[in-house]
């Protein structure tokens, strides 16, 4: 029996979700992918995160908030901010 890619990744999120772990693991993983994601922008738009933060109209604590990938306290109203300023709308679904 050959093991797809597939059959990896759902065995996995069997395993976190058994040792309760799911939510946690993927909240995290989501919030490394927005920081990477706003970092990529931001570099190709040559903003600096002090560019950002006066954009935002906020401070560049919160800028570094938002870009830390260990950080989830950031809120729906920053990242809706931060994705106008760099030309996109943040998108959010249940899935």
């Amino acid at each position: 029996m050959s093991i797809t890619r597939k059959n990896i990744g759902d065995r996995f999120d069997d395993f976190l979700k058994e040792e309760g772990m799911y939510e946690e693991c993927t909240g995290a993983a989501v919030k490394r992918l927005l920081a990477q994601q706003l970092e990529d922008l931001m570099e190709k738009k040559h903003l600096t995160k002090t560019d950002m933060a006066r954009r935002m109209k906020t401070s560049r604590a919160v800028i570094n908030r938002l870009l830390d990938p260990d950080n989830e306290s950031v809120t729906l109203y920053t990242l809706k901010k931060a994705a106008s300023v760099v030309g996109k709308k943040l998108r959010l679904e249940f899935a």
